[in-house]
């Protein structure tokens, strides 16, 4: 730990009055966890971490190998800002690592770590900038909606548009900034866009984004939820993932003189985003209930495909500002917003990354309406499907050699075995769809 660094945290913490810090970390499912100390043992955690038992934490160790601990990584070091006067709090994002200090391969950011040093020896260095969807309720029980607004609708006195500003304010506090914020097109649903920037920055910005957007909620006496399909009738929730891959400080997916202004490099990382996109989903997309969003009609991306006007396809090149280098990027539009982002990075960026080493060759562009398009239609132009349910996910998955060595035999592994058992246990259910359609006919 760097001397300078340290007294620059410590001096923070006694200048803010810092009572309690929260070491934060995630687990396999990208559930966010938290071990909160004082700061008169901060010094000790900087340097030697904490330990906690792994055991306990879904994905992370089994009983006879349980120690871990939660190492800090100093450049997270943020006040909450929502913390009162006297308790103030702080909190900094923590690697899993063993006993020894030495990274533990079960660790979801360690993954994401591992991913990008990859491209890193190739000399690239991977830019995110997600867009993130979410839905206001009147609380957790049902979903009953706070508004009937629309795509970028602006109304007077809109109480979720002043949530939506205490957010960005509170995300902007915290050192987080974003692109824009606005009205999704479901009601009582929205989006914030959090800036471009480095991959692991941008995972650590998604898993602090969605608790400053439930805790501004919370604190206005209502509820946000991730859930990616709430509503039967209105689109669901998506995070469309926007990336491109930089080169001595170049973009490297930029090319003037290419129709759609994309490098050759940019066009074999699209090829490796469609050709592995269905081993991928579950890691994208890992509930039940992101493939009730997942179907035709909603806006969401069901079928694999690219282009550039056409928001159907599974990947999209944008076509604004087209000739300039730093806005040329790719758009991923599949995963949605209760992944793990640093699991779910990875396998993207590791996809791109194939698609770049086995030069896979890209199909011509989509611009029609895939939806509007017939069986027939879609198979003469080659446009296969994303998986239908969490089922035909996981088998496609527990096959991937590229999400195994993504991920990890280890950590590969239990998520499966994690995902079988949620499926097991969804498809043993008896529905209120089924009572209702069965039970006075049969």
């Amino acid at each position: 730990m760097n001397r300078k660094v340290k007294k620059k945290i410590l001096d923070a913490c006694k200048r803010n009055k810092v009572k309690f810090v929260q070491l934060w970390f995630t687990d396999i499912l990208g559930q966010l966890k938290s071990l909160t100390i004082t700061t008169s043992k901060l010094a000790s955690a900087l340097e030697e971490g904490e330990s906690f038992d792994g055991s306990s934490v879904e994905g992370f160790a089994r009983i006879y190998e349980s120690d871990l601990v939660v190492l800090p990584d100093p450049s997270t070091f943020r006040i909450l800002p929502w913390t009162r006067k006297g308790t103030c709090a702080a909190r900094m994002i923590c690697d899993v690592v063993d006993t020894e200090l030495k990274p533990y391969e079960g660790d979801p950011r360690y993954i994401l770590k591992r991913s990008i040093k990859l491209l890193a020896k190739k000399g690239f260095a991977p830019y995110l900038g997600p867009e993130i969807e979410y839905f206001y309720f009147a609380d957790s029980s049902s979903p009953r909606v706070l508004d009937a607004g629309g795509y970028f609708d602006l109304t007077p006195a809109d109480v979720n548009m002043e949530l939506r500003e205490k957010t960005v304010l509170t995300l902007e506090a915290m050192g987080i900034p974003l692109h824009a914020s606005h009205h999704e097109v479901a009601t009582s649903q929205h989006e914030l866009d959090l800036k471009y920037d480095e991959a692991l920055k941008v995972a650590d910005a998604v898993m602090t984004a969605r608790l400053v957007i439930k805790e501004v909620a919370r604190q206005h006496n209502v509820y946000a939820t991730f859930m990616p399909k709430p509503i039967r009738t209105q689109n669901g929730s998506g995070m469309h993932v926007h990336q491109s891959l930089l080169k001595k400080g170049k973009n490297a997916f930029f090319n003037r003189r290419d129709k759609h202004r994309i490098s050759n490099l940019a066009k074999k990382y699209i090829t490796g985003l469609l050709e592995h996109a269905p081993e991928i989903t579950t890691v994208t997309n890992q509930w039940v209930n992101s493939y009730k969003r997942l179907v035709p009609g909603f806006e969401a991306p069901a079928y694999i495909c690219w282009g550039s006007r056409n928001r159907s396809a599974l990947v999209r090149v944008p076509l604004d500002k087209p000739d300039r280098e730093a806005p040329r990027r790719v758009e991923f539009r599949c995963a949605d917003p209760a992944c793990n982002p640093y699991l779910a990075f990875a396998v993207m960026l590791r996809a791109g990354l194939k698609g770049m080493e086995e030069g896979y060759e890209l199909p011509d562009p989509v611009e029609l309406d895939v939806y509007r398009m017939s069986p027939e239609e879609r198979e003469k132009h080659g446009i296969a499907c994303l998986p239908d349910s969490l089922y035909a996910a996981i088998e496609k998955t527990a096959e991937s050699d590229l999400v195994r060595e993504t991920l990890g035999d280890a950590l590969f592994e239990k998520f499966i075995e994690n995902k079988r058992i949620e499926w097991d246990n969804y498809r043993t259910q008896v529905t209120q769809y089924e009572l209702d359609k069965y039970l006075p006919i049969l």
